[in-house]
């Protein structure tokens, strides 16, 4: 399954023996700029019994870039917690066995800003 699929909830959860935790938008992950990078996404995935899990994305050691003055997104993330409470950053490329009550978290980059940021946005000035 890959993010560019999106997924239905229910057919994830069908297909494959996992909790869909949270889907949704990564607040505030798009680089600032006259027009802001778009926000990336948080899916938290618990397993229900061991799996094999490869995880093949990028982003994670470099911000996604901006242009023409705009600021980068924020870095993917991919992070497993493991049931006993450990915390793993697994980095961009990497293939791990989880067991049942694991937790993947992925946060996909968010997208670099575009244009510079005034700090007057009228152009006026002090008299």
């Amino acid at each position: 399954m890959t993010n560019t699929r999106i997924t239905d909830p229910e057919i994830f959860e069908r297909r494959y023996p996992v909790i869909l935790r949270q889907y949704g938008f990564r607040d505030d992950s798009g680089g600032a700029g006259e027009h802001r990078g778009g926000d990336g996404v948080v899916r938290r995935v618990e397993f229900r019994k061991p799996l094999q899990v490869s995880m093949l994305s990028d982003r994670r050691a470099f911000a996604p870039f901006g242009l023409n003055g705009g600021e980068p997104g924020a870095r993917g993330r991919n992070t497993v917690r493991f049931a006993d409470g450990r915390v793993v950053n697994l980095g961009g490329k990497n293939t791990i066995a989880l067991g049942g009550g694991d937790e993947l978290c992925v946060e996909t980059p968010g997208g670099g800003g575009f244009g510079g940021v005034t700090s007057d946005p009228v152009g006026g000035g002090a008299d």
